[in-house]
């Protein structure tokens, strides 16, 4: 894992070893168990649920071969537990934006800055850790899957970082390297048909400060005359929880198990477990009844000697037992990521108290929530020199 203590070993005027560093930053980054789990956190998010649309129905065969089952039905549906866990968790307590004690807060942080409160407390949650950077007057944000930090081993700060991006990997990968003292812009290409010199990667931008100073004159125009840094880095990290990890630690595998019993649920209500007995065909041997089963499946039908005869025997689907591991594993899922779950409330009987208690989980977990959300805004302000 690189460090701010591996950036500071490279003397400040060799350009070549520093653009390298950048560029196995992102590389070591991207090869993390953070980012992994990060990416795996997006995917769940947009409701791909990555474990049922790998999950393939197989075969064995006569020989031990194991092969892809083409016949029976392999139903994909996705439950959109987590990104409902997180946006609740999130809009509950940031859905209402920041108040703020002067009007002059609101604007030094920009106009949209509730809405990117939202965004980087969402990312934190999905991915377990998001950016926000202090853009002279107002906030953008980054999450875990495009920015690679640098931390310091001293006193875990973040000191400097990488944000990457690369539209696919036949085009460039762009990179803008974050340093307390300003930022450079570098682009690497690696296709064969360029120039080595490109595919080994340049300086887009060099180094410039984060606050340039311009002026103009009716002569020389617009021009920019200076340039100064904030007193500390202007990028802030925010974190999901105390144990900086994403919010699908914990409860992936219970998705997956629900997600795995509800579609081979529905898996068997289409084929409705149907097996079959043949009839005076004793002289069959097992790779005979192989092909016959075969010849069902892909032609719905099959011939048969005027002794032999076929019947389809349908075995009772065992509904109750699903059905009740489902809503428990429902329950359980709401239970452990400490989500409100409305059914319970949405009776016409329901009691104030039953109301209160039911949104106390939620509460507690806002509660944890806010406090790394509070220490993000003070580091924000603090960039800002907003006291």
């Amino acid at each position: 894992m690189y460090t701010y203590q591996d950036l500071i070993a490279i003397p400040e005027d060799d350009a070549k070893r520093r653009m390298d560093f950048v560029r196995a930053v992102i590389n070591q980054h991207k090869g993390s168990e953070q980012y992994k789990v990060a990416v795996m956190g997006c995917d769940y998010n947009a409701k791909r649920n990555i474990t049922i649309m790998l999950y393939q129905k197989t075969l064995r065969k006569l020989d031990g071969r194991e092969v892809l089952d083409k016949w029976s039905p392999n139903h994909k549906t996705t439950r959109n537990f987590f990104s409902y866990f997180t946006t609740q968790q999130n809009q509950y307590l940031l859905g209402n934006g920041v108040t703020w004690n002067e009007e002059s807060t609101a604007d030094a942080l920009g106009a949209d800055f509730d809405t990117q409160l939202q965004r980087a407390g969402k990312m934190a949650l999905v991915q377990g850790e998001s950016f926000g950077f202090f853009n002279l007057d107002h906030v953008d944000v980054f999450g875990l899957t495009e920015f690679a930090p640098l931390y310091d081993e001293e006193n875990g700060a973040l000191r400097a970082g990488v944000r990457f991006w690369q539209v696919d990997d036949t085009k460039p990968l762009r990179a803008t390297f974050y340093e307390e003292d300003g930022y450079t812009n570098y682009i690497w290409n690696e296709r064969q048909d360029i120039a080595k010199d490109e595919q080994q990667g340049r300086i887009l931008k060099e180094k410039t400060p984060y606050i340039l100073k311009l002026r103009t004159t009716e002569a020389d125009g617009t021009e920019i005359y200076d340039g100064e840094n904030y007193p500390s880095f202007p990028i802030i990290p925010l974190w999901a929880n105390e144990e900086k990890q994403s919010e699908l630690v914990g409860i992936q595998e219970q998705i997956d198990a629900y997600d795995l019993i509800k579609n081979g649920f529905l898996n068997d209500l289409d084929t409705a477990q149907i097996y079959w007995i043949l009839k005076g065909a004793g002289g069959m041997d097992d790779t005979d009844l192989v092909r016959f089963l075969e010849r069902i499946h892909s032609t719905k039908m099959a011939s048969l000697d005027d002794d032999q005869s076929a019947e389809a025997v349908t075995v009772q689907i065992p509904y109750d037992a699903r059905e009740k591991l489902l809503e428990r594993l429902e329950r359980d899922l709401y239970k452990d990521y400490m989500a409100l779950n409305v059914d319970e409330i949405k009776g016409g009987a329901v009691t104030a108290t039953q109301i209160e208690a039911a949104y106390e989980p939620l509460n507690s977990k806002a509660d944890m929530y806010e406090y790394q959300i509070i220490k993000f805004i003070k580091g924000i302000l603090a960039v800002a020199g907003i006291d």
